[in-house]
């Protein structure tokens, strides 16, 4: 995932339910569809910040000393800066970019 090139307001914005649902036809299952797209951008974005911050650890006994990296706090507050992956995940399903599908309930049609 890129980033630099998310086009989604940092901020909460209010959602026109009737555009949620449009694509699936039940608007909680678009929540549902947007809360699993967000859950894996979270586990993306901590794993590069975790990445990122890596190259700033050092692994001392000496638990007292903790030196203060300027560049890992850049790194730090530009992540604290980017919108939630909540935000990032609806914008992503509302321009449709997400790809989901319906599996039919198999025992649903065998009890029938």
């Amino acid at each position: 995932m890129d980033i630099k090139k998310i086009n989604t307001p940092v901020n909460t914005v209010t959602r026109d339910l009737n555009k949620l649902d449009r694509e699936t036809g039940n608007i909680y299952q678009s929540v549902r569809i947007i809360a699993k797209r967000a859950n894996k951008i979270s586990i993306e974005m901590k794993q590069e910040l975790n990445r990122k911050l890596e190259e700033f650890a050092y692994y001392t006994d000496n638990l007292e000393e903790v030196f203060e990296n300027r560049e890992q706090i850049e790194i730090s507050k530009f992540y604290e800066r980017l919108p939630k992956p909540t935000l990032i995940a609806a914008q992503e399903f509302l321009d449709g970019k997400l790809h989901f599908e319906f599996k039919e309930d198999q025992n649903s049609e065998s009890e029938a």
